[in-house]
């Protein structure tokens, strides 16, 4: 019996998986980026971000594609491919919620430095999934960078009472540090997303 493989003949959703992503996905193609933002070998505090997309009727969107940048653990971007290969440290990663049993995104990475001084920790997310035609912009925050949170120039834009929509959760009891941060496109606890 021969297996189907998905086609781009439904909206715009399956087209992510077979040209941004195809290795998740088992196509026969090279993926220009992985879903580690770090290999093992990069300087820094190693963490994993686990969560996943919720749609406006608080279903799990398996087939959302998130795109993750972030500073390294001394608050600078990689500036050439030889520095990334002598540091192990990509900067950008490319994830999908396909390929997960529970539909979640998983991103290997280490905890990011501060580019200024009063800038907290964080990761800058792209969203795109089917039936959006335009991607979101948001970001990751850590609960465990409170002070650092409390001056970060971005984060003070955010009404206090949104706020909490930004922050990643350190989940206890984990053998390495996993950070929890599920992202709703809708509703009560919808995720805040900026325009840009």
């Amino acid at each position: 019996m021969t297996t189907l493989k998905q086609t781009p003949s439904q909206t715009v959703g399956p087209y992510f998986a077979y040209g941004l992503c195809p290795e998740q996905y088992n196509f026969d193609l090279k993926s220009l980026f992985s879903p580690a933002v770090a290999d093992h070998e990069a300087a820094g505090e190693h963490i994993t971000i686990v969560g996943q997309v919720f749609d406006g009727d608080g279903k799990v969107v398996g087939d959302a594609m998130l795109e993750v940048q972030q500073l390294d653990s001394n608050g600078r971007y990689p500036a050439s491919r030889a520095e990334v290969d002598a540091s192990g440290f990509r900067g950008f990663a490319r994830v999908g919620t396909g390929t997960d049993p529970h539909k979640r995104f998983i991103v290997e990475t280490v905890k990011p430095g501060r580019a200024a001084e009063n800038e907290a920790p964080h990761l800058n997310v792209i969203l795109t999934m089917r039936g959006m035609l335009l991607h979101t912009f948001t970001r990751i925050y850590f609960d465990d960078e409170a002070a650092a949170n409390e001056t970060d120039p971005v984060l003070a834009l955010v009404p206090a009472t949104r706020r909490g929509t930004l922050i990643a959760r350190r989940e206890p009891g984990t053998s390495k540090t996993v950070y929890r941060f599920d992202i709703y496109l809708q509703g009560d606890k919808e995720t805040v997303f900026f325009d840009l």
